[in-house]
């Protein structure tokens, strides 16, 4: 399901409140066949700058349409939305498949594995479409990969812009909290009413 921006976006979390650029583990961001090597950074940038490629694009290798785009979060994040903006002629990707919480997914996995959710994309140059997720399939997403198999009958992909919105988590993904329930408390954490001359005994 696509999201078309005819309509107030203060009513519809299109505000950038709701972008999760911030929480991109961007130095990790990885993508296979790039043309150019690291340049799937570049495509990550705050909503209201959806359209600046000044600082490049990323582009498949000439005669190899496909890319795959790995994109870890510095917390977990509940993801709503995809907006994708694509190249001119043909370069747009045409579907998108996404897989969550896996690590290391080469073209071969991708195209073996089924996806947590797969979409048919429409040539978006003005950013204005975005892709609703299956809300309840994206929760606690740590990374998200991405695999663009297919354009619009260019001999490159060209993907101009990714964004992605929802909601981050407090939990790192550097940091695993253990929380320790006092299910029997062990008398001798406590002083007893002998201890404390009567009253109530004191943790």
């Amino acid at each position: 399901m696509a999201c078309l921006h005819d309509h107030s976006c203060e009513e519809h979390d299109c505000s950038s409140d709701w972008s999760l650029y911030k929480h991109i583990d961007l130095p990790k961001v990885s993508a296979l066949n790039e043309a150019v090597p690291g340049s799937v950074k570049t495509v990550f940038r705050a909503w209201e700058q959806r359209l600046n490629s000044s600082e490049g694009y990323l582009e498949s290798n000439e005669g190899d349409p496909e890319l795959i785009v790995f994109i870890p979060f510095t917390s977990d994040v509940k993801l709503k939305s995809i907006s994708i903006v694509g190249g001119a002629d043909g370069t747009s990707p045409a579907k998108l498949r996404a897989f969550i919480n896996r690590d290391g997914i080469d073209f071969s996995d991708a195209q073996n594995m089924q996806p947590v959710q797969e979409w048919e994309l429409a040539e978006n140059f003005q950013g204005v479409l975005e892709y609703q997720t299956r809300y309840s399939r994206f929760q606690s997403v740590g990374n998200i990969t991405l695999h663009f198999p297919d354009n619009f009958g260019g001999d490159t992909t060209q993907i101009h812009y990714i964004g992605l919105k929802g909601e981050a988590t407090q939990l790192k993904r550097d940091v695993v909290a253990t929380i320790v329930y006092e299910l029997m408390p062990n008398p001798s954490d406590h002083k007893t009413r002998a201890e404390t001359g009567g009253g109530l005994s004191q943790v």
